[in-house]
């Protein structure tokens, strides 16, 4: 269900998500996001997300029936003008589509566990404060099967409205653990028999070619400033690096991720 409300004005109580799109805090507190762009809000539509609001140009309210028809939801689509849109955001926009989105209940780390096929692969950050490469990391992890992404409470929210456009909408696909204290969360996990492998690129053990990712396992990138924070690095059974030049010291952490989730799937047989 939908309901299409042309609006001349960014007053309503109703847009209140939209004209607070800088305060990300208020946002994490009303449990809601916001999604930005013709993809990611296709993809947000077409997920078991609850869906609130849209806030769209009249020509997208009418590309966009199919998916809201579909909805089980009753949604307010907002139609508007470009030149209000502009005002609201403050730049150009060139699709010029928003809609709020209500962050779901993450999931435990037992009820993911259940459901993932053998062996398992997990991700975990710690220390990350940029949201676009949150994102990019999310969009990494749907990328490669990674059944679970563990977010650290030092990390930026994966929901924050930069985050959810770097991931191009995949956050959508991929369950999100925001562990609230990763040490114990890696400890957990290392008694139900999962290995944790660090990605560092300084006291590495081994080489990324070396490693062995096929048994279930969950690897740890650290933010690119401190990298791994040394309690979390303490319970990691490896630590691997990616060889490259001596004149680099690191990739950007999604690029990390990016290759060592190829890898795992690589000796997997599944790349």
């Amino acid at each position: 269900m939908f309901r299409v409300e042309k609006i001349d004005s960014l007053e309503l109580p109703e847009l209140q998500p939209y004209r607070t799109m800088r305060r990300q805090h208020e946002h994490r507190e009303q449990g809601i996001f916001v999604a930005e762009g013709e993809k990611v809000v296709r993809r947000l539509l077409e997920s078991e997300f609850i869906v609130v609001s849209l806030l769209v140009p009249e020509k997208w309210a009418r590309e966009l029936e199919p998916l809201l028809r579909a909805r089980r939801e009753d949604v307010r689509v907002f139609v508007a003008g470009k030149a209000l849109l502009e005002k609201l955001t403050g730049f150009s926009m060139y699709q010029g589509l928003l809609a709020v989105g209500r962050i779901p209940s993450q999931p435990s780390l037992e009820q993911i566990l259940n459901r993932s096929p053998k062996p398992y692969l997990l991700a975990a950050v710690d220390g990350l404060s940029s949201a676009e490469n949150m994102g990019a990391v999310v969009r990494n992890c749907a990328a490669f099967g990674v059944q679970s992404l563990l977010v650290s409470e030092t990390c930026s929210s994966p929901f924050l409205r930069r985050a959810v456009r770097s991931s191009m909408g995949t956050i959508f696909q991929l369950p999100i653990i925001e562990t609230g204290n990763l040490v114990r969360t890696l400890t957990g996990l290392r008694e139900r028999g999962l290995s944790c492998i660090a990605a560092h690129p300084h006291v590495a053990r081994r080489t990324l070619s070396q490693a062995n990712f096929l048994t279930d396992c969950c690897i740890l990138f650290g933010s690119e400033g401190y990298g791994i924070s040394p309690a979390a690095l303490e319970l990691c059974d490896d630590s691997v690096a990616i060889p490259m030049a001596a004149t680099v010291d690191s990739l950007n952490v999604s690029a990390a991720a990016a290759v060592f989730l190829y890898e795992a799937n690589r000796q997997r047989n599944k790349m």
